[in-house]
């Protein structure tokens, strides 16, 4: 994982406009695509049809966002800020959405500001996502260092928390076996696979830059694990892991439940509950999947291939 620098370090933000029922759901998937911050204000204020939105000081919102909201995210740098901007225009819930701009900020503490927002992470009892800049807790039997940065996945999204607790859940070479972690971000997923006893580990991401920031966290944490472009993952696997978003998902289905093994487990995350549906329709004529997890709107959605 990249670490920001003493200045800009290259943050930009991305500046969306979005009606006041899109607001919650583009926040969320923000979150998911790794901004390391999303804030959300009025687009009419300082206009004369400015919202007051919240009411009298201790009042309960009654409503997310604005008629018109300006939903600001900061990225670590262009390309992933890029990106981001890329997915969340194919998503549905992005209709009536519009991209304004993806912009350099100006110099400010990046490292400290950012530091400040991240603590160790809890998985479960023992299994703790710990940043560089703290020590482990004493009761954290695994743990793995990584910090927020470039690639998708550092374990502070309740995507990527499940599937960290599946893996964690499902620990040993004889319940993990080889394990694909398909567009691995950060790697974490084969990170966590391979320190939970999976027999090998392949992460595998379109972005070159997600390739090399896994082989890096991979590094520093340890662990082998073997990580490149998608064309480097071959044969079939236990345990196939997908942490994404749903469009992407529905498109890969034929190529994750042919890279399950007979008897092996397919693991999906980055899906909406209210997706979940399409999701089962898209899989049904390869592999019938269940909602496994849920956390904050969220779900885990498994399934095992018939021996």
């Amino acid at each position: 994982m990249h670490n920001t620098s003493a200045d800009t370090g290259g943050m930009v933000e991305l500046i969306l406009l979005c009606p006041q029922d899109r607001v919650e759901d583009v926040a969320d998937a923000l979150q998911a695509l790794d901004a390391q911050s999303v804030s959300v204000e009025d687009a009419d204020a300082r206009t004369d049809a400015e919202q007051a939105l919240f009411g009298e000081p201790g009042m309960v919102p009654t409503q997310i966002g604005w008629r018109h909201s300006t939903i600001q995210a900061l990225f670590a740098d262009d390309d992933t800020a890029s990106d981001a901007a890329r997915i969340l225009r194919v998503q549905d819930f992005f209709a009536g959405c519009k991209v304004e701009r993806i912009a350099p900020l100006q110099d400010q503490d990046w490292v400290r500001l950012t530091q400040s927002q991240f603590e160790p992470l809890p998985i479960d009892t023992d299994f703790w996502i710990v940043p560089t800049w703290h020590a482990p807790p004493e009761k954290a039997l695994y743990a793995i260092r990584l910090d927020p940065g470039l690639a998708f996945g550092t374990g502070t999204h309740p995507t990527t928390r499940m599937c960290l607790q599946w893996i964690a859940g499902n620990r040993g070479a004889d319940a993990l076996g080889r394990v694909l972690d398909y567009g691995c971000g950060s790697g974490i997923l084969a990170i966590a696979a391979a320190m939970f006893g999976a027999q090998s580990a392949d992460a595998v991401d379109i972005d070159p830059a997600a390739v090399t920031s896994a082989k890096a966290n991979a590094l520093a944490n340890q662990v082998d694990v073997h990580c490149g472009l998608p064309d480097c993952a071959h044969g079939q696997y236990r345990t196939v892991l997908a942490n994404i978003l749903a469009s992407p998902l529905k498109v890969l289905a034929p190529l994750l439940c042919e890279r399950v093994a007979p008897g092996g487990r397919l693991v999906l995350s980055g899906i909406l509950e209210r997706q979940a549906q399409e999701l089962m329709a898209a899989y049904a004529p390869f592999m019938a999947l269940d909602v496994s997890a849920a956390q904050e709107g969220w779900i885990l959605m498994t399934a095992r291939k018939p021996t």
